[in-house]
Parts: structure tokens; sequence; C-alpha cells
């Protein structure tokens, strides 16, 4: 594995492993509700922004996509051997 593609795994990873955009709104939602900090209202707009929502989705649809053609890959190379 070169450089690159490792680098693209580890972004695949951090993808796969963060909060969707819908819940990090859902949680700054609840604590705007207890205490209306300005950063925290800052932040829920931002996560409000329906761009933001766009990329966010479009990265994790790129991930699952490249995931689906590896295992697509795997599951054609294991038919010709077997």
């Amino acid at each position: 594995m070169d450089a690159a593609e490792a680098s693209a795994q580890v972004w695949r990873d951090m993808v796969r492993r963060r909060w969707t955009v819908e819940q990090d709104r859902e949680a700054l939602a609840r604590l705007i509700e207890y205490d209306a900090d300005p950063f925290e209202v800052e932040l829920y707009e931002l996560a409000s922004d329906p761009q933001h929502l766009l990329i966010d989705r479009a990265q994790r649809r790129k991930a699952g996509q490249h995931e689906r053609h590896v295992r697509r890959l795997k599951s054609r190379g294991q038919r010709l051997r077997g």
C-alpha cells in the first residue's frame, strides 16, 4: 500500500467513526436548550447549514461506495479461485 492509499484509508476510517451532522445538530440542540452558550449556538448553526449536510452525506457515501467496491472485488477473487 502506497502513501496515497494509506491516506485514503485513514480518511475513510475517520468518516465512518465520526458522528453524522444530524447527530451533532441534535446533541447541540440539547445543549442549547440547557444553556445557550454563544459558541454552541454557532456550532449548531454550522451543523444546520444545508451545504455542510450535503458535504457530510457525500463523504459518507463515497466511503461506503469504496467499501462495497472492495467487497465485490474480494468476492470475485474468491469465486475465481474457488
